[in-house]
């Protein structure tokens, strides 16, 4: 199985909560593993709690270990710190599946971050 959503965001640097969306794409009766996957190279996938401090922590760590400027790819058009940033993050994760449903933590929430909104990002999800 093979799915795609869309997520539009609002903000050059934006975590959000995408879990909801890859669930909803999950086949029913499913047992195995999805892969959640950016076929951005200025965004990324995780997992990770989606506290909406943590999320504007997780925004600042972002900014605070990637400086905006002063990246020869700048030179071309001017979004290093967005491919950086995104690569830090990673472009897809693999989470297990049980009778449907995602087996997330307690805590645990898949998330998007958009590192060069805003804009409409698509997001791949796949079952093995």
């Amino acid at each position: 199985m093979r799915a795609t959503f869309d997520v539009r965001t609002e903000r050059r640097l934006q975590v959000l909560d995408v879990t909801d969306h890859v669930a909803a794409v999950l086949p029913d009766d499913y047992d195995g593993v999805c892969t959640v996957f950016s076929r951005h190279t200025t965004t990324g996938v995780c997992v990770n709690e989606a506290e909406s401090r943590l999320l504007d922590d997780i925004e600042s760590m972002l900014t605070q270990s990637v400086s905006d400027d002063g990246w020869r790819h700048d030179e071309l058009d001017g979004n290093a710190d967005s491919h950086l940033r995104a690569l830090l993050v990673g472009n897809g994760i693999s989470i297990p599946v049980v009778g449907g449903e995602l087996d997330l933590g307690r805590w645990q929430s898949v998330l998007l971050v958009e590192c060069d909104g805003p804009r409409t990002r698509t997001v791949t999800v796949a079952t093995t």
